[in-house]
């Protein structure tokens, strides 16, 4: 991929550090609502969870996949599948695997959204899948736009010498083009605006001198209101 015209930015710069608990709501206010919680199919509602490091962190292990995420990413998580996904509940990024990549879904206490988490293993083992990590959080940093998938966090690892995987939290949509074409369900009028949603996309994406070099239906994520973000950047 070409990333000209992007500026670089430093992996101690976009490596954020955890942020403190949150504070007690003022009593005078009400409290912000949360999001009403997704379907939790069963054995999901039982999956372990630790607190680690001074309870700055909380780790989850879903099906034998260890995620070690600041404490302020809760539950739920639940599990799903096709050939890319795996599909339980409303929500179909909830935890899926995609090479070494693992994938699951999480709700930020902290500002009430529910978010995709990605696992990168061992991130440094190769360099060129290094770099290839450290592009696109370079590139989705410095990219706006509504037809782009944004990272929501950059969570850090709980000991910089320790320093092996990496998560990243994104937005979170409901499914893919990819499981759309699929699901032979019928057109509407909505699905004949995607193809003006990808050409606004990819039309931002190369005003930065960037090139998407995989795009398929499986990278172009939709939720229920047809509304379509462009991903996997890298």
């Amino acid at each position: 991929m070409e990333a000209r015209g992007v500026a670089a930015q430093s992996a101690d710069t976009v490596m954020s550090e955890a942020a403190p608990p949150p504070a007690q709501a003022d009593s005078t206010h009400p409290q912000q609502q949360p999001p009403p919680p997704h379907p939790v199919m069963p054995g999901v509602e039982s999956i372990p969870a630790t607190l680690s490091h001074g309870g700055r962190f909380i780790q989850y292990n879903i099906f034998g996949n260890v995620f070690e995420v600041t404490a302020k990413y809760k539950p739920p998580i639940m599990p799903i599948e096709n050939e890319r996904f795996i599909i339980w509940g409303s929500y179909n990024l909830l935890i899926l695997k995609i090479n070494k990549n693992i994938y699951s879904s999480a709700l930020n206490s902290e500002t009430n959204e529910h978010v995709a988490i990605k696992k990168i293993a061992n991130a440094f083992d190769n360099k060129i899948d290094a770099k290839r990590t450290l592009r696109e959080i370079k590139l989705l940093r410095h990219m706006d736009h509504e037809n782009v998938v944004a990272i929501r966090d950059i969570i850090p690892p709980p000991r910089r010498d320790q320093f092996n995987d990496v998560y990243i939290a994104y937005e979170l949509m409901d499914t893919d083009l990819h499981q759309i074409i699929r699901s032979n369900q019928a057109l509407s009028e909505e699905h004949s605006k995607i193809s003006v949603l990808i050409l606004r996309g990819l039309k931002y994406i190369h005003s930065a001198n960037v090139l998407h070099r995989d795009l398929k239906p499986s990278n172009l994520l939709l939720n229920a209101n047809c509304d379509l973000k462009i991903c996997d950047l890298d």
